[in-house]
């Protein structure tokens, strides 16, 4: 979508429609403006209780020529004391839907006009960016006549120059191609998305931004020993690979962030398959891995200040007969024993070679990694929020509220050693699964084990990374959360 900006009167702007937030409890003066236009047609409606303004609400309705816009399209932002970024976001989203519905590819929006000059713009431009997101490169049939959007003018308020303006939406299209890529690679099937697939994802970004890309493969994990990611990934024809990009935003001296993504491009569950209903879905066990290829696409764009290392341990989880087994006994990188209890908790067997390998290379000012971990966390806080651990406050604060900013909210998990007594096996130093109870907890408890001393934070992204129905700014399937989260906290980082 081609996005425009014009210094021009919403009254007196051409269009094919015309997007005008409307609270529940205030006219604004474009609302009574629109209304008068209309004839009383605004008022009408909400007395009629055909449209109130309640949040999560559109409206489309023709102007009839007496507006330029030859459609005006109403959407409902609540209370105007609750209006917010987030809220904000969430209307541009439900408002891009509802013009997807009626096939209008053209559009002029003055929905930031109801907000707060200083973050309305990029908050509807980011709703409307990521609600217009869809996947459908694998369907043949009537592709000349998919809908897509052309062209979104949005009508800046006084006080905000083209220019300026023009650097708020770029900025905030970058943000947004990274969430896409994101949710472009956990939407391909596993037999498109493998370990080489996302190896070669890596190398071109890397080109494109000037980064450092390093791809390790079979033979050289076997010999750095990273026996824990070679274990998981030997059962399958698609080899193993860890994954490696470095951007410089900060200079040599400085010390950098590394963000670590699970990259379990199919999860069979290998020797403790898993059952067949619903299988098919666990392509998306890599959605870490895309959420901090997606981080590190912007970051780049952007030109942050930061110095920024990303590594994805990625493989296929399958039962050949190379498979490890339960009652296998692995030595990690670290030099820890696992015994192996469940080969379907195989996540945080390729994060603790990652984290243990991260820690000691990169010697990083913090550790985030993403995983979707734990069907625990799921039945824990569903599809709401990620779960959150980690082994020091400040950072996990810092998380907490880029969480609470962006909109991706993450709820943090207690991690007491007592936790960890069902991880400890009687033949090794750990076991790769306890009991059922404080699944997602034992599960961060485990990779605690591999970070030292070194500052670090758990997301367990499992009920977040994908939705089983549409949402104003996440159409079904895979939303790309943790793109705009990790932004969110780097952009605020230093500050």
């Amino acid at each position: 979508m081609n996005i425009n900006l014009l210094s021009a009167n919403p009254l007196k702007h051409p269009a094919p429609a015309l997007v005008i937030g409307c609270f529940e409890d205030h006219r604004d003066e474009l609302f009574v403006a629109c209304d008068a236009a209309l004839d009383g047609c605004l008022g009408r409606l909400a007395t009629d209780r055909e449209f109130s303004g309640k949040a999560d609400s559109c409206r489309l309705i023709h102007t009839l020529g007496k507006l330029p816009a030859e459609r005006l399209l109403l959407v409902g932002l609540g209370k105007k004391d609750e209006l917010n970024e987030e809220r904000l976001r969430q209307a541009a989203g439900n408002a891009v839907q509802a013009l997807r519905s009626a096939r209008v590819a053209s559009f002029a929006t003055a929905l930031h006009l109801a907000g707060a000059r200083e973050s309305a713009l990029e908050a509807v431009c980011e709703g409307t960016l990521l609600g217009s997101y869809h996947f459908d490169q694998y369907k043949t049939k009537d592709r000349d006549e998919r809908f897509s959007f052309e062209r979104m003018t949005l009508l800046l308020p006084k006080g905000i120059t083209v220019k300026e303006g023009r650097a708020r939406a770029d900025r905030t299209m970058a943000l947004c191609q990274g969430v896409s890529l994101a949710r472009d690679l956990v939407s391909h099937p596993g037999n498109v998305a493998t370990t080489g697939y996302l190896a070669e994802t890596a190398r071109e970004l890397a080109a494109r931004h000037a980064l450092v890309c390093r791809v390790m493969e079979m033979d050289e994990l076997k010999q750095l020993g990273m026996n824990a990611l070679v274990a998981v990934g030997k059962g399958s024809a698609e080899p193993p690979r860890l994954i490696v990009l470095e951007y410089k935003g900060a200079g040599d001296k400085e010390r950098p962030v590394v963000l670590i993504g699970k990259g379990i491009t199919f999860d069979s569950g290998g020797i403790s398959i898993k059952p067949g209903a619903g299988m098919e879905e666990m392509k998306t066990d890599m959605s870490g891995g895309a959420a901090v290829l997606g981080a590190m696409e912007v970051a780049a764009a952007l030109k942050l200040p930061v110095n920024l290392v990303v590594i994805i341990p990625t493989a296929e989880n399958m039962p050949d007969g190379m498979a490890y087994k339960p009652g296998d006994v692995i030595t990690s990188l670290s030099g820890q024993t696992i015994e192996i209890t469940n080969t379907d908790a195989e996540g945080r067997l390729v994060l603790c070679d990652a984290l243990h390998y991260a820690q000691t290379t990169y010697k990083p000012t913090a550790m985030i990694d993403l995983a979707t971990l734990t069907g625990a966390c799921v039945v824990a806080l569903g599809h709401e929020a990620s779960g959150l651990m980690g082994n020091n406050p400040r950072l996990i604060d810092r998380l907490k509220r880029a969480g609470e900013r962006c909109g991706e909210r993450v709820w943090e998990l207690p991690l007491w050693d007592a936790y960890g007594e069902v991880m400890k096996s009687d033949i090794a130093d750990l076991k790769n699964a306890g009991s059922r109870d404080g699944g997602s907890i034992t599960a961060g408890w485990f990779l605690k084990q591999f970070v030292g001393k070194t500052h670090w934070a758990h997301l367990d992204i499992a009920g977040t990374a994908w939705g089983d129905k549409n949402r104003p700014c996440s159409p079904k399937g895979a939303t790309g959360v943790g793109v705009r989260l990790l932004i969110e906290f780097l952009g605020a980082y230093r500050t």
